[in-house]
């Protein structure tokens, strides 16, 4: 058993307390202090018992010896020199998504702790959910076929964030999980975004997201703030089945259904066939795969610990965190332009 991994967390406000939680709740961690501007409000979040340190100043948690690695749930804008503080104090690192404010910030970030063989990981929390994850091992297995396409609904009458438009702040998830799931030999290589500011908020409350697999395939992501009703839900389309996640439906959040579209390839068909290539429709079962539900928070804590100890790339690691970035940054482009179609350089993005 290796001992404890001495962690902070910097940032008491809407995040910073489920990750205290899960950290005190890890056998992997021992969490020694909690960092924030504001200390009363970080005293509120660990209780009047607590025996974890209260602290204003980031240089004297990051000088702290017993502390290994350190958690930030602070604004984006905040991440590029909180986390560059605590890499170049030697420390692991775990940032909020997203992973920088820019796709430049977030590769200084991924440098640096490159340099210094130390852990860098994102906490693209959704990742960590139990239906992701079994998603990914079903793409992985080939349960699916090849992807067709990929059709994301992430809608509510949502919070209108003054410093971002909707899709910095909604379109991470989906990008994050569609990272996540894709086989290896599959990526996105080209966005365009359209949107809308129905209420004069000054930046987009509505956006839909059309991404360009390297197999040929579609990604469609619908991200808003102003429906009076909240979806969650995802469609992957693929040759041989189709899989439909619901992530309102506790019950049942995963629906695999053997029904789609086969077609029959020319060299198959007789001659006079040869001319028209027939398509037929397949109506099979659905199955409704069993998911142990567990926190995802937890789960993710426990890889940040795997990384650390075995120092191997987290499931979620920088370079996942930059990928993310590079897409929204596109996207952002694209709505700027009218919603043209941008190319994914490979990361090598201005």
């Amino acid at each position: 058993m290796n001992p404890p991994i001495g962690v902070a967390v910097v940032g008491a406000g809407y995040w910073g307390p489920n990750l205290v939680r899960n950290f005190q709740g890890s056998p992997a961690f021992h969490l020694r202090r909690l960092c924030d501007l504001d200390v009363e409000r970080a005293q509120r979040v660990l209780g009047g018992y607590s025996t974890v340190e209260v602290s204003a100043d980031l240089g004297e948690v990051l000088a702290d010896p017993s502390i290994d690695a350190v958690a930030i749930a602070t604004p984006a804008g905040t991440h590029l020199p909180v986390a560059m503080a605590a890499l170049r104090a030697g420390k692991h690192v775990l940032v909020e998504k997203p992973l920088a404010a820019t796709y430049q910030e977030g590769l200084q970030l991924v440098e640096e702790a490159d340099r210094r063989g130390l852990t860098l990981m994102c906490d693209h929390t959704y990742c960590y959910t139990p239906a992701v994850l079994r998603i990914r091992e079903l793409l992985a297995a080939g349960e699916l076929g090849e992807l067709h396409f990929l059709d994301s609904v992430r809608i509510n009458l949502g919070l209108v964030q003054r410093d971002i438009d909707v899709i910095w702040d909604l379109a991470p998830h989906d990008l994050s999980i569609l990272d996540f799931v894709l086989p290896p030999a599959v990526r996105p290589i080209a966005v365009a975004a359209h949107g809308a500011d129905g209420i004069g908020a000054g930046r987009a409350c509505i956006a839909y997201l059309t991404l360009q697999l390297s197999n040929g395939a579609i990604a469609h992501i619908h991200v808003n703030w102003l429906s009076p009703v909240k979806v969650r839900t995802a469609i992957f389309g693929g040759s041989k089945r189709t899989l439909v996640w619901d992530d309102l439906n506790p019950s049942q959040r995963l629906s695999l259904y053997d029904r789609g579209v086969d077609v029959s390839a020319p060299e198959e068909l007789g001659d006079e066939q040869r001319r028209d290539i027939l398509v037929s429709y397949r109506s099979g079962d659905m199955v409704a795969p069993a998911l142990t539900e567990r926190e995802a928070l937890r789960t993710m804590v426990d890889e940040f610990a795997r990384a650390i100890t075995t120092g191997t790339p987290a499931l979620t690691d920088g370079r996942s965190g930059l990928r993310v970035l590079e897409i929204l940054q596109a996207a952002s482009r694209s709505l700027t332009e009218g919603g043209t179609m941008i190319k994914l350089d490979e990361g090598h993005m201005s």
